[in-house]
């Protein structure tokens, strides 16, 4: 294949990305179901007529995840937010309590009452919704990081040489 220099390295890229978001996953105590974890082994490298493709696929709910959501009482430098209603990225009212449900199984959080009697989750949903619509999600950086870290190693550095590599290839198979 011509250009296999710059396909390789392009793949090196994606593949530190997804392990090492992965990785960040797992520290940070959001891979609850691995969801978000298998989705990013979906990202792929693909190669056309004239050109190079690199996608990285997640959920919306992993770009909350890495770059924060604003709440009503705390902001973060983020697009997404619960108070621009208006903007591209508002997200109207709370979060919706179903999504919580289980996860509060997963975590083992079992609501009780005095008599250490087992009582119903939704109250604890709503209270979880309401925290989050309040105060928003902290940025975990979980994706970005890896990928701002795998740029300078990969694509400032290697791309510019795998490349060159391959244009040399290509002329003296043109030549040919």
């Amino acid at each position: 294949m011509l250009a296999e220099n710059t396909y390789s390295t392009l793949l090196a890229f994606k593949e530190f990305v997804v392990i090492n978001s992965k990785k960040n996953l797992v520290q940070q105590g959001k891979n609850t179901f691995g969801n978000l974890s298998k989705s990013l082994e979906d990202s792929k490298v693909s190669v056309g007529k004239n050109s190079f493709q690199l996608d990285f696929t997640m959920p919306m709910y992993g770009q909350f995840q890495d770059k924060g959501v604003s709440g009503i009482k705390t902001v973060y430098a983020t697009a997404f937010s619960f108070k621009s209603k208006g903007s591209k990225y508002g997200l109207k009212g709370m979060p919706p309590t179903k999504v919580f449900d289980k996860w509060i199984v997963k975590k083992g959080i079992a609501p009780r009452n005095k008599e250490g009697k087992f009582i119903s989750r939704e109250g604890l949903k709503f209270a979880i919704a309401k925290k989050i619509f309040l105060y928003g999600i902290k940025p975990s950086l979980f994706f970005t990081k890896p990928f701002e870290e795998g740029y300078t190693k990969f694509i400032n550095t290697e791309l510019e040489k795998a490349f060159a590599i391959d244009a040399v290839e290509l002329f003296k198979y043109s030549l040919k």
